[in-house]
């Protein structure tokens, strides 16, 4: 990586780490600590665990009373975000996965259970 490179990944970075704690510190002041998926409650010793959802999917669209945010654990923030790029990529064997399966085990079973 070039030194250009790097200074502007490191920008990058700090600007993300310096959004992240502006709307991450409202969201913790507006809602409870609590997932709002699987109600698993949080306190000052797992905190970090709890992250901020935007449900617009925009990070940049952070409106001060807190309507695009929602608080989720690590595990269920993730689900979210796969949900989302299943969605987009038509279920989880995606476009350029393996074809549907099209063979039924049981298409002639009445005949086989008849030659008896």
């Amino acid at each position: 990586m070039t030194p250009e490179q790097a200074k502007i990944v490191q920008n990058a970075r700090k600007y993300a780490d310096e959004r992240a704690k502006g709307y991450r510190e409202q969201a913790l002041k507006l809602y409870p600590w609590i997932c709002g998926r699987c109600a698993r409650e949080f306190n000052h010793a797992n905190l970090r665990e709890l992250t901020v959802h935007h449900r617009d999917h925009n990070h940049d669209n952070n409106p001060q009373d807190g309507s695009n945010w929602e608080l989720l654990c690590l595990y269920c923030h993730d689900n979210e975000h796969q949900k989302q790029i299943e969605a987009v990529y038509g279920g989880s064997a995606g476009t350029t996965g393996p074809a549907a399966a099209t063979h039924n085990p049981f298409a002639n079973l009445k005949e086989r259970m008849n030659k008896k």
